[in-house]
């Protein structure tokens, strides 16, 4: 199994004032975030405004942390789009630059089949060795990769996990129950953390750890040490940080609180 840790913090794309990607905030996010308990930092995700960004701004920002950071965190870098062939150039020139895995959403606006989600990610993973962590975010997408279809491209080698945001804790525990004990299964919302971990859950891919990171990292040690009375006090006191950061469209709030607390990312690109 890969270890890409227990603490993902899904960052942020520092924009300045003018929305062009700032790499010298990029670099001051990312030292806050390891120095937070981020294990791993998640390179143009959902809260990295990925749908905004073009592909030469995503591989000068996976180029430029791999470099600053590759050497105190792992790198991974969100390649999917809604266009198979796409996300397969992407991600073979994400490999290229040494990460250490690729995250890929599932294709958003198409709605695809159950049967064309597989084809999608099949032959993403037999066009690249690195290391892919799928995203279910079916809010975003219009699109749930079920249980069962998990289950089956679980079983491609190089399919390492999964980041589940869809909030279906019954699909989650299938999943657990179904797939191989080195499969990863990441909680993909804050507040979702603790129960997906009670259900063989490994970590979580964050946005809240961008300001509570120590926070997020202990409730996880707690629980895997067997601490579940102190591992959900944490969850409870964490509670309202987590439903406030997605009180508007993520990452306007977010963003808005790094500000406010003085690690400057800007604000977000149009149209958030």
């Amino acid at each position: 199994m890969i270890n890409l840790g227990e603490l993902i913090t899904a960052m942020v794309t520092p924009f300045d004032e003018d929305s062009n990607m700032d790499l010298k905030l990029a670099y001051n996010l990312g030292k806050h975030l390891i120095d937070n308990g981020t294990d791993c930092l998640l390179l143009s995700g959902t809260t990295g405004e990925s749908p905004t960004i073009s592909d030469k701004e995503k591989l000068d920002l996976f180029k430029f942390m791999k470099k600053e950071f590759g050497k105190e965190a792992k790198i991974l870098a969100g390649t999917g789009s809604n266009d198979t062939g796409h996300t397969v150039e992407l991600s073979k020139k994400a490999e290229q630059l040494g990460l250490d895995g690729l995250l890929l959403v599932s294709p958003y606006y198409n709605k695809p089949t159950q049967e064309g989600l597989i084809k999608h990610f099949e032959k993403i993973a037999n066009s690249v060795n690195a290391p892919i962590i799928l995203y279910n975010v079916p809010s975003r997408t219009s699109c749930n990769i079920d249980a069962r279809t998990t289950i089956k491209l679980s079983k491609i080698d190089n399919v390492a996990g999964i980041k589940e945001a869809s909030g279906n804790l019954d699909q989650i525990s299938e999943i657990s129950r179904e797939t191989a004990d080195d499969f990863m299964i990441y909680s993909g919302n804050d507040s979702d953390t603790l129960p997906i971990l009670l259900l063989g859950g490994y970590g979580v891919i964050s946005v809240a750890s961008h300001i509570v990171g120590l926070k997020i990292k202990e409730m996880i040690k707690q629980f895997k040490n067997g601490n579940y009375s102190k591992a959900r006090d944490l969850h409870l006191y964490l509670l309202d940080i987590f439903k406030a950061i997605f009180m508007l469209t993520n990452p306007i709030p977010i963003k808005k609180a790094l500000n406010l607390m003085g690690i400057e990312v800007g604000d977000p690109r149009l149209p958030l």
